[in-house]
């Protein structure tokens, strides 16, 4: 199986040891994993900020780089959903770009839906709460929404319990938004850290040692949030949980 590990910029940039935990686990399968060359930014940043013109050629950039992989898989939620339901407002709806779409994974869908892992050998002895990101959950179903009626599931969560001696958290508001929001961020400070303040004390209440979730950028909003503060809490992506890693508690 021929993968493209497609690595966000702000991963690359601040949290490279993310990439080389999703390396190890896509390895760890038996896929042979390729980095395309130099890194392409999928253009959410542009896009979210209404600057259409200077996302589309990060988009036919991409597609060019990734087309003539069987999958391509990426460690974030939001930049999965910018390829896969958005770049269709940016660049033509071509062979290449319909293959890409079809074949473009979020970390967590790939392992339970395309390699279907049913069992880790790996061990984490802490109480962790499992933050949804909304794109990963409402653009991209990982799991279900409160707000739906339906069958109950969750992706990363099922992947979670694969892991010995780990103990999962019950929160009071389980997909509830942590305010980052990209850009959003910035432009809605007050609100975006009320609203990370938020989820940080739904984990708290739980217990919670160490708070992970598939998406980085949620989690170095709230990250930031909880070492000004200094409260007890470590964040981990969902890939250095599943690749063996230990916090840093």
């Amino acid at each position: 199986m021929k993968v493209a590990l497609f690595v966000p910029c702000y991963i690359d940039q601040l949290y490279p040891d993310v990439a080389w935990a999703s390396l190890e686990l896509l390895e760890s399968f038996g896929c042979e994993v390729e980095l395309p060359g130099e890194p392409v930014c999928c253009g959410q940043p542009m896009a979210n900020t209404g600057c259409w013109e200077d996302a589309q050629p990060l988009a036919r950039k991409f597609v060019e780089k990734y087309a003539a992989f069987d999958y391509i898989v990426c460690p974030s939620g939001s930049c999965t959903s910018m390829i896969v339901n958005h770049y269709a407002d940016l660049i033509p709806e071509d062979d290449a770009y319909l293959r890409i779409k079809k074949n473009t994974y979020e970390l967590c869908s790939f392992l339970t839906d395309v390699i279907k892992v049913e069992k880790l050998d790996v061990s984490f002895p802490y109480r962790v709460g499992l933050h949804q990101s909304c794109h990963g959950l409402r653009e991209l179903k990982l799991g279900s929404s409160s707000e739906v009626m339906g069958r109950e599931f969750n992706k990363a969560r099922s992947l979670l319990e694969l892991v010995a001696d780990i103990e999962l958290a019950e929160l009071t508001r389980k997909d509830e938004c942590c305010g980052f929001g990209g850009t959003f961020a910035i432009s809605e400070e007050a609100v975006s850290c009320m609203m990370g303040n938020d989820r940080i004390h739904d984990h708290e209440q739980a217990g919670v040692q160490v708070m992970t979730a598939g998406d980085m950028s949620c989690l170095m909003h709230m990250d930031g949030l909880i070492r000004r503060q200094k409260k007890p809490i470590a964040t981990m992506h969902i890939a250095q949980i599943l690749a063996g890693r230990k916090p840093d508690l």
